[in-house]
């Protein structure tokens, strides 16, 4: 049966965009956003791409207010725009627990959360995360966001689900790889990687687990 597709252009982006209202974006979050991206642009045109998609920000922001979330970990933080849009839908007294292993990109990212006004509400651990439970907190995890290096994917994911609540949720980016992942012709070491990674969540008796094309495609795994 034909799916629904459609090709997702830059004006239909900008509509979801301009139809995305949530009432926790001030005018400083949405100048501290905008500046992010063209901060990213400018200083890092050739990595800019590792930057979430504009419309996966205020999906992160809903799922982080839905779940009235106080503890959200990220594995891969970049420029910090996924992390922001975390912290603005944080419950009272709520933190996101960043990780990222480069002080070049995450100083655009504390810039950026000094604009907004949330650089209070984000920790970040500069270095590699380990794949192994002693890099998190004691508490419970609300909710996890995974976007870093994909041969990891399977890692990080072991080492996240254990310590979510029930009900609480893993989500993870690029899981679609720009359609890669049904490109029997595209065989290199990162498709391979997330190839594996979606097989092995979707057989976790752990999680729920679903893919929604929203960006570059995002896996949403629910602690059963």
């Amino acid at each position: 049966m034909a799916g629904k597709g459609f090709e997702f252009t830059d004006e239909l982006r900008s509509y979801v965009m301009d139809h995305s209202a949530l009432a926790s974006e001030t005018d400083a979050l949405a100048a501290a956003k905008a500046w992010m991206i063209e901060r990213t642009h400018e200083a890092l045109a050739d990595v800019s791409g590792m930057q979430i998609a504009p419309e996966q920000g205020p999906l992160l922001t809903m799922l982080a207010q839905t779940l009235d979330a106080r503890l959200i970990v990220e594995v891969g933080t970049f420029t910090g725009l996924s992390a922001l849009c975390l912290a603005e839908g944080l419950a009272d007294g709520g933190r996101v627990l960043c990780h990222d292993r480069s002080e070049e990109w995450t100083a655009v990212a504390r810039e950026g959360w000094r604009l907004a006004g949330l650089n209070d509400r984000i920790e970040l651990r500069l270095g590699p995360a380990a794949t192994t439970r002693g890099d998190l907190p004691d508490e419970p995890i609300d909710l996890a966001f995974i976007d870093a290096d994909k041969g990891g994917y399977i890692g990080y994911h072991d080492m996240i689900v254990p310590r979510l609540r029930a009900g609480g949720l893993l989500v993870v980016d690029n899981v679609l790889w720009s359609g890669r992942v049904v490109d029997p012709s595209a065989d290199d070491g990162n498709t391979r990687a997330i190839r594996a990674y979606n097989d092995y969540a979707a057989a976790d008796e752990r999680v729920d687990v679903t893919i929604v094309n929203v960006g570059d495609g995002l896996l949403l795994a629910r602690k059963r």
